[in-house]
């Protein structure tokens, strides 16, 4: 077996379910963390994956209390990107690492609710800033060693702001996070054939 196969049989394929797996696993980790040490006290918070049109007025699909997860942006991560090439370049298939950029907004009934749900979040995001095995959702059908790192995201409050200006719904205090490396792996550009050898040079003569 050629080392091109041989690396494509000994990973797992990390495909394109793994950017809805990354938003599953989130939702998941914080929605426990919310049943441990429940921030409202007397009620139940839910963390909750949204979409652009769930945050339209009207919509009643956010109760309070709530922390609500909105990935508003994915972008190349370039500094892994030529070594993921180089991969690609042996095993036949392409490898795009992704940052996946993220809000996470509290809902409440009033200011100190919203505040204490958005500090229990952001301290159960900084105790567990690595998701890997059992944390990370298995519809990722992700490789033993894979892992996804989670980080307060670097973005100037005005960006946040921007944000808001482009959804349908007022500005909240919201907190950037960061969720990376997510790589979907394409599946192999070429088929595994049968190894062919090739002889050249002076066909051997039946007569000496």
């Amino acid at each position: 077996m050629d080392g091109s196969r041989s690396l494509r049989k000994g990973r797992a394929l990390a495909s394109y379910a793994g950017i809805a797996a990354v938003a599953r696993s989130l939702e998941r980790l914080l929605q426990a963390r919310f049943q441990e040490d429940e921030p409202v006290p007397a009620k139940s918070t839910k963390a909750l994956l949204v979409r652009t049109e769930d945050l339209k007025p009207g919509a009643n699909v956010i109760t309070v209390p709530s922390l609500t997860l909105f990935f508003y942006r994915l972008e190349l991560n370039r500094h892994q990107r030529p070594g993921w090439s180089a991969v690609g370049h042996l095993d036949g298939q392409g490898h795009l690492p992704l940052d996946l950029h993220l809000l996470i907004t509290p809902w409440g009934e009033n200011s100190e609710d919203e505040l204490r749900i958005l500090g229990r979040a952001m301290e159960a995001l900084e105790g567990t800033p690595i998701l890997s095995g059992p944390l990370l959702h298995p519809s990722g059908n992700w490789a033993p060693s894979e892992a996804i790192q989670i980080i307060l995201d670097e973005v100037p409050a005005e960006s946040v702001m921007r944000v808001f200006d482009l959804l349908p719904s007022d500005y909240k205090l919201s907190a950037p996070y960061l969720a990376r490396v997510m790589r979907v792996d394409t599946r192999p550009v070429f088929p595994d054939l049968p190894a062919a050898t090739l002889v050249t040079g002076k066909v051997p003569e039946a007569n000496p």
